[in-house]
């Protein structure tokens, strides 16, 4: 059911009445005596949900036995980061998602079930893997906090997603990326119903029915008239329509519908969010809809530093590159190291423009030779900040002093592009 909802393409939710919001729905759920909260680490720190995190921290106190960001495949949180995003909150209540190593397998969905969904492209079972914590905690409440917004992998974030992949295990979250890939990303991107999420209904129906789940759902978006980031709604429940609900308004206040495609879009990456191409890649997921072909996109960096969050992943994406699909699947099929890391495999290949566009990245901390030696164009960083300045430009079209006409974009991840025409095909 619903506790909690509210929300419009024109809303606008205070900090007060997130919190009011939060509280009438903890009310309804009664007394809790063991309380884990799940909400998303410092990539996603736009969400609102660590002061959402710390909304519930106030109302529970020493109830709140856990707090277990989904780091999925990221880094943990430093000190810093956990000051920031969950302010208030003790860090002895902090724990470590080790994605690798502290999980737990509590079903699989046969092979069978995974052909059906994937019309015949894949048919391996594909395990349901949740951190140890949830599975063993003996908690009466799960509030699993985040932002519902397009994805690349899932075609809308969160929901169970935050539970079965952001403390999922190496293969369970292996398989669900590969999942999506197989499918393609221009038919998960901006949609609700896709395979990936049928898969996690289906193992979420049969394995984590009898879990106190409580999802908390934020919807996020720009305001054009200040440009400030702004909360359009909140969705309080423990079933699939407080995620439909809040993907609905996703779509009208995150998708922009392009009337023409891009030529050249600039990306700009927030230092305090992207480190890593394996983040940064936002840049080309959620605009790569919108670009003609021919064109270029341009991703300014200034905090890149590594190719991957997870040592493995890094040298993985090193050693292959973004070269696309058919160049990937060879790999794969040639490779152990790749076949045993489907999500790496995945993420090459939605990395990659398919030789469609131009990718163009200026990194802060990575040399121009290991930028092309993922098959990236390299651009000198401050050359272009100096060019496109992040301080003058407005989202959207901007005509530069010499007439040249770009599409800049100061935060890819709270949105998604697309020319009509590729969408609709």
């Amino acid at each position: 059911m619903i506790y909690f909802e509210r929300g419009g393409e024109n809303d606008i939710i205070k900090s007060e009445e997130l919190q009011e919001g939060l509280n009438i729905a903890l009310q309804k759920l009664g007394v809790r005596n063991k309380v884990l909260l799940i909400p998303p680490d410092f990539t996603r720190y736009h969400s609102r949900a660590g002061e959402l995190a710390s909304y519930s921290y106030q109302y529970y106190k020493e109830k709140v036995s856990d707090i277990l960001p989904a780091l999925g495949t990221h880094a943990g949180m430093t000190s810093e980061e956990i000051d920031t995003m969950f302010p208030g909150i003790p860090h002895k209540l902090i724990r470590v998602h080790d994605w690798r190593n502290d999980v737990v397998t509590i079903g699989k969905v046969p092979g069978k079930v995974v052909s059906e969904l994937t019309n015949g492209a894949l048919d391996y079972e594909w395990p349901a893997q949740v951190n140890r914590l949830i599975w063993e905690g003996g908690h009466d409440l799960i509030l699993s906090i985040g932002q519902v917004v397009p994805h690349e992998v899932i075609g809308m974030a969160n929901y169970n997603k935050n539970i079965l992949v952001g403390t999922g295990g190496a293969e369970g979250i292996n398989k669900s990326h590969f999942v999506g890939a197989v499918y393609g990303m221009e038919n998960v991107m901006g949609r609700a119903d896709n395979p990936v999420r049928q898969l996690l209904n289906y193992a979420s129906e049969k394995f984590t029915s009898d879990l106190p789940i409580v999802y908390v759902h934020t919807v996020v978006s720009r305001d054009s008239e200040s440009g400030k980031l702004v909360t359009r709604g909140l969705f309080i429940g423990d079933d699939y329509s407080v995620f439909t609900k809040a993907a609905e308004l996703s779509l009208k206040v995150n998708f922009t519908m392009m009337e023409k495609p891009i030529k050249k879009a600039v990306v700009y990456l927030d230092p305090s969010e992207f480190k890593s191409t394996w983040l940064g890649n936002k840049s080309i997921y959620r605009t790569r809809m919108a670009m003609a072909d021919g064109g270029e996109l341009i991703v300014m960096a200034p905090a890149l530093k590594e190719f991957g969050e997870d040592k493995e992943i890094d040298r993985l994406i090193r050693k292959y590159g973004y070269r696309g699909t058919p160049k990937t699947l060879q790999f794969l099929k040639e490779n152990s190291d790749l076949e045993d890391n489907l999500s790496a495999a995945a993420h090459l290949i939605h990395g990659s423009s398919e030789d469609r566009f131009s990718i163009t990245y200026c990194p802060g901390k990575l040399t121009k030779q290991e930028i092309e030696s993922v098959n990236f164009n390299y651009a000198d960083l401050d050359k272009m900040m100096t060019k496109y300045n992040p301080d003058i430009l407005k989202d959207g079209y901007n005509t530069m002093p010499d007439g040249e006409e770009i599409f800049y974009i100061s935060n890819p991840a709270i949105g998604l592009w697309a020319y009509k025409e590729r969408f609709n095909k």
